[in-house]
C-alpha cells in the first residue's frame, strides 16, 4: 500500500527538480560601472540558460544608458542590492561595480545563500579576500571570479599540452602579457575610469587590472601551488592620466623548479593578453585567444613549429554565465585549482598583496 504512493511520490518530485534545473537561473547584476557588464548582456545564452532579473545601480543615469542600448525594463533597476534581492529573488548575483564593493557584495548574499560571480580580481586585498572566503565557506555559496582569458581556447590548449603531453618537457619559465594604452588612451566610460584609477577602490593601477590574469594563469598551472617569493616594481609613465597609481608593473615569480614574470601594463601600444610557457624541449606560445604555437627545440637555435587555429569552447565552457549556471545546478564541478575557483583566486591574491608590498619596500617578499 504505501509503496504504490512512496513510488509516484518520488517520480513526481523527480520532475519537480528536473524542471527547476531546466529553468533559466535567475541572475541578478550589482552596478554597472564595470564595462565588463556588456558581456553579460551581450551573452548569447542570455534568457536561455539564464536570465537577468534585475540590478543594483545608484547612479540612475549610468543604469539608463543600459536600458536604453539593451531594452532593459527600468522597473527592474534598483538603488540598492538589498532591494533588488527582496524584489526579484536571484539565484546568483554577478558583481560589476569597484572591486571594493565585492566584499560588501558577498556580505549581502552569502547570508541569503546567494551565489557570487564577481569580475577579475577576487577582492580589492588580501584581508577582504579573507573575510569574503569564509562567508562563503560558512553559508555554502558558490564564489567565483571571471576573466576573459578564462575562455580563450588557446590557454586551455596550452595547459593541456603542458600537462597531458610530454613534447615540450617539464615547465622552467613561464612570461604572461596583459594590458593595453591605458584606461584614458583607450577610452573607457567616465565611471569606469573615476574607480580604476583609484587606489583604494581597485587596489592599485596596472599592477592589479592586469597582473591579476597572470598570477590566475599561473596558478593553475602549478595546480595551486604558491611560490616561493615574488618581487615587483612598478612605475608611472601616464601621470597625467594615472595620478594615484601606477601604469606600469613587472612582477617575478619563483617556484621550486621554475621562474615565471608577470608584465602588467597600460603602456603597451597594442593591446595584448598573451602566455609564454618554456620546457626543457621546446616551448608554447598562446598568442591569443585563437593563435596557438607549439616549437620543439632541434640543435642550438632550430626548432620546429607548428601552428594552431583554435575554435571556440563547447558550452558551457565558453561562457562565464552559463558556466555559472552548470555549477550552480550541479551539472559541473570545478577541479580545485580551476581558473574560476576561489581557491585558485585567494592564491592570486596572496601574489598581488605580495607584490604591492614587494614593490613599495624594493624588497623580495616570501612566501613559504
Amino acid at each position: 500500500m504505501l509503496k504504490r504512493f512512496f513510488i509516484p511520490l518520488l517520480l513526481f518530485l523527480y520532475c519537480l527538480n528536473l524542471n527547476a534545473q531546466s529553468k533559466p537561473l535567475k541572475i541578478g547584476v550589482a552596478g554597472l560601472s564595470h564595462t565588463h557588464v556588456h558581456w553579460i548582456f551581450g551573452s548569447d545564452a542570455n534568457e536561455e540558460a539564464f536570465e537577468i532579473v534585475g540590478i543594483a545601480e545608484p547612479d540612475k543615469e549610468v543604469a539608463k544608458k543600459y536600458v536604453d542600448q539593451y531594452h532593459f525594463p527600468m522597473n527592474k533597476i534598483y538603488t540598492t542590492l538589498e532591494e533588488m534581492i527582496a524584489a526579484e529573488k536571484p539565484e546568483a548575483v554577478t558583481a560589476f561595480g569597484n572591486i571594493y564593493d565585492h566584499l560588501e557584495v558577498v556580505e549581502v548574499c552569502a547570508p541569503k545563500g546567494i551565489h557570487v560571480m564577481v569580475e577579475k580580481p577576487l577582492a580589492v586585498s588580501l584581508k577582504h579576500a579573507q573575510k569574503m572566503k569564509a562567508l562563503a565557506k560558512k553559508h555554502q555559496i558558490q564564489l567565483l571570479t571571471n576573466y576573459e582569458t578564462t575562455w580563450y581556447p588557446t590557454n586551455h590548449k596550452a595547459f593541456d599540452i603542458v600537462k597531458n603531453d610530454t613534447m615540450i618537457g617539464d615547465i622552467r619559465k613561464v612570461v604572461v602579457r596583459d594590458g593595453h594604452r591605458g584606461p584614458k588612451n583607450i577610452g573607457v566610460n567616465p565611471e569606469f575610469l573615476a574607480w580604476l584609477t583609484d587606489p583604494e577602490l581597485n587596489g592599485g593601477g596596472a599592477i592589479t587590472d592586469f597582473g591579476c590574469y597572470g598570477a590566475n594563469l599561473l596558478t593553475w598551472l602549478m595546480d595551486g601551488k604558491r611560490p616561493l617569493s615574488v618581487q615587483a616594481l612598478t612605475a608611472q609613465h601616464q601621470s597625467e592620466n594615472n595620478p594615484k597609481v601606477d601604469d606600469e608593473a613587472i612582477i617575478l615569480l619563483k617556484y621550486d623548479r621554475s621562474v615565471a614574470i608577470i608584465e602588467p601594463s597600460w603602456n603597451w601600444p597594442i593591446g595584448r593578453k598573451d602566455m609564454e610557457i618554456y620546457g626543457l624541449k621546446g616551448a608554447v606560445y598562446a598568442d591569443n585567444r585563437h593563435d596557438l604555437r607549439v616549437r620543439i627545440a632541434e640543435g642550438y637555435d632550430g626548432f620546429q613549429e607548428e601552428k594552431m587555429k583554435l575554435e571556440e569552447r563547447e558550452k558551457p565552457l565558453n561562457d562565464p554565465f552559463v558556466y555559472l549556471t552548470a555549477v550552480i545546478r550541479g551539472e559541473l564541478k570545478p577541479d580545485q585549482y580551476d581558473l574560476s575557483s576561489l581557491e585558485n583566486n585567494m592564491v592570486v591574491m596572496e601574489i598581488l598583496d605580495a607584490a604591492r608590498k614587494s614593490a613599495k619596500k624594493g624588497k623580495v617578499v616570501r612566501l613559504r
